[in-house]
């Protein structure tokens, strides 16, 4: 996605380039781009000169938002996920448990971060690097 986010909106990058530029199995890319496709991050174009770009500006997409499509919940145990919630198997009692109310706040402030940093960030911050 970053490599995407450096090109630029209406660059269309091959997925064999994203492969060889990131050091990642092509196989596993299709995959993942698939999904990201479906969740309208990415748009794919057919052809000799197709390939994947942005389905819109970098500054609108997350790292919260690519995290949950390829990994899933941020959540580290279910019951405070606020896109899978499940209670816990062996949970006695939510209201008092003290695991939970430490993984609230984990999940909270993972989420801030992760959905207070896009695309756009990371890319300004490499060129401020460099």
């Amino acid at each position: 996605m970053l490599l995407l986010a450096r090109e630029g909106d209406a660059t269309l990058l091959p997925l064999s380039r994203i492969a060889r530029d990131a050091s990642v199995p092509r196989k596993f890319l299709e995959i993942i781009f698939g999904d990201l496709k479906q969740a309208g991050l990415v748009a794919a174009h057919r052809g000799k000169a197709g390939g994947y770009r942005l389905a819109m500006p970098a500054h609108l997409i997350s790292f919260g938002d690519i995290i949950r499509v390829i990994e899933g919940p941020l959540a580290l145990v279910p019951c405070v996920s606020r896109t899978a919630y499940r209670r816990c198997d062996d949970c006695v009692d939510e209201t008092t448990c003290a695991i939970r109310r430490a993984m609230l706040v984990v999940r909270e402030n993972t989420a801030r971060i992760l959905d207070g940093t896009s695309l756009a960030d990371s890319i300004a911050e490499d060129l401020a690097a460099a």
